[in-house]
């Protein structure tokens, strides 16, 4: 049997502009556009922008006479979103961390962040900036999923749930700030106005083995014992003979400042 379980660990750009491409990624991604209603000559901002996927569509929103930030800490997303808007003078691309904002105070209409809670060191303090670069009036709309919602079918149901609180307890740092995000925003001062709930669903198995990591997780999940090798497996075989269901929870939330 193959040492290796499932696609090998994707390039993170290429990753997130994957996942946008989908059905599922463009519904939820045009959803949070539309609640946050972008109008011309607004200055929108996109926390943890990637590789760029959402800059064109605000830029659009926002028109020649608006402005559209793109804040990300990794150099090499930073120069994929660079490339990316390259011809759309409304977007500036900034270096920076979530928790400390190169944004004046105050000067944001519209604000998004979209699948970048659950990886940092500390939501509550993303949202304070947020709330700090927000003006009075402004919009903020947040998207994460809550990997405890996490459902593999399979016959070994054991194992199915074993994936899922390793996928929660060890794979994603905040694997439940789906569910938190009206809490955490209303803490943080902000007025929450709608939430939503959709649950994407996987049939094709090849597919969602490159957007859940299927194989790569249940191989550190037996490498560090939180999955029996032969069970883990013999798990993994099946899922990829079918027929394949899996599906989770992605919570978006409209606030107001």
């Amino acid at each position: 049997m193959s040492t290796n379980l499932g696609v090998p660990r994707p390039d993170q750009a290429a990753y997130m502009l994957r996942v946008a491409a989908t059905d599922a990624g463009r519904a939820y991604k045009q959803q949070l556009l539309d609640l946050l209603d972008v109008g011309a000559g607004q200055t929108a901002l996109d926390v943890g922008c990637g590789p760029g996927t959402d800059l064109g569509a605000l830029a659009e929103r926002v028109g020649r006479d608006g402005t559209v930030i793109g804040v990300d800490r990794d150099q090499a997303m930073l120069a994929q979103a660079r490339r990316r808007t390259s011809g759309l003078p409304a977007v500036e691309v900034r270096e920076g961390d979530a928790h400390a904002l190169p944004v004046e105070p105050g000067s944001v209409d519209r604000a998004r962040i979209d699948r970048v809670l659950m990886h940092v060191a500390d939501p509550a303090a993303v949202l304070a900036q947020l709330r700090r670069v927000t003006r009075p009036g402004a919009l903020l709309g947040l998207a994460e999923p809550d990997w405890d919602t996490l459902v593999v079918d399979a016959d070994d149901l054991e194992t199915s749930r074993a994936f899922t609180r390793y996928t929660t307890s060890v794979a994603v740092r905040n694997a439940t700030i789906g569910r938190r995000l009206a809490r955490h925003a209303e803490r943080a001062g902000f007025t929450v106005l709608t939430v939503l709930a959709t649950t994407p669903v996987f049939r094709d198995f090849p597919a969602a083995d490159h957007t859940l990591g299927l194989g790569r997780n249940t191989q550190k999940a037996i490498a560090t014992g939180h999955i029996d090798e032969e069970h883990g497996r013999r798990w993994f075989a099946s899922l990829a003979e079918g027929p394949f269901l899996a599906s989770f929870s992605l919570f978006t939330v409209l606030c107001a400042r």
